[in-house]
């Protein structure tokens, strides 16, 4: 992909097996970021070919991704309460005929409990920006991943600020990757990751 000062990233030659975490090792830019948008179907490669799951057009490969923590996408306003984005996610899955209220603890467990796993889960009336590095990165995924489609791109494990929060996510990613195929993506080694793949800097 090249944008208007040049080359954002490739060319490249990647194949990432079903199922698991697989790690892309290169530090953070634009050029990481555009290619797992391309890896999730929202973008499109201008020469190439990407299939996934069997998909090669962007809007079907859109159809059976989801992407998460990449802030050009799924930035959260500090002052929104976790209540709201809940409520909110419910209604965009909602046909449109369907009225949806404010969300209950019920459906915030429904939608964050797999993605948290044992790590409590944030209060309804909690604003974003109150609770925590860890429950705002989890929350983001739970979000984007509530129709757990087969590939979950997660972007962005280096913002992670606290190295503990950053091997809990890590361990949510594995263990959404028993049902999904997760790829990730980070400047530095992920050995807990099933698969690591170097990418080579132009």
């Amino acid at each position: 992909m090249h944008g208007p000062w040049g080359p954002v990233y490739g060319p490249i030659d990647l194949d990432v097996d079903a199922g698991g975490v697989t790690a892309l090792i290169h530090p953070a830019g634009t050029g990481r970021t555009a290619l797992l948008m391309t890896l999730a179907g929202r973008m499109r490669p201008l020469s190439g070919t990407v299939t996934v799951f069997g998909h090669s057009d962007a809007r079907k490969i859109l159809r059976v991704s989801a992407l998460a923590n990449i802030d050009a996408l799924d930035k959260i306003d500090q002052s929104v309460t976790v209540r709201d984005l809940i409520t909110e996610q419910l209604r965009w899955d909602a046909p449109w005929y369907r009225f949806i209220g404010q969300a209950s603890q019920t459906e915030l467990a429904d939608i964050c409990g797999s993605t948290f796993g044992d790590v409590p889960l944030p209060g309804l009336t909690a604003y974003f920006d109150q609770i925590g590095e860890l429950a705002q990165v989890l929350l983001r995924i739970a979000l984007a991943n509530t129709g757990t489609p087969p590939l979950l791109v997660v972007g962005d494990l280096d913002g992670i600020t606290d190295d503990r929060n950053r091997a809990v996510v890590l361990e949510r990613l594995i263990a959404l990757g028993e049902n999904q195929t997760v790829i990730t993506a980070s400047a530095n080694p992920v050995p807990a990751a099933r698969a690591q793949i170097t990418m080579e800097s132009e």
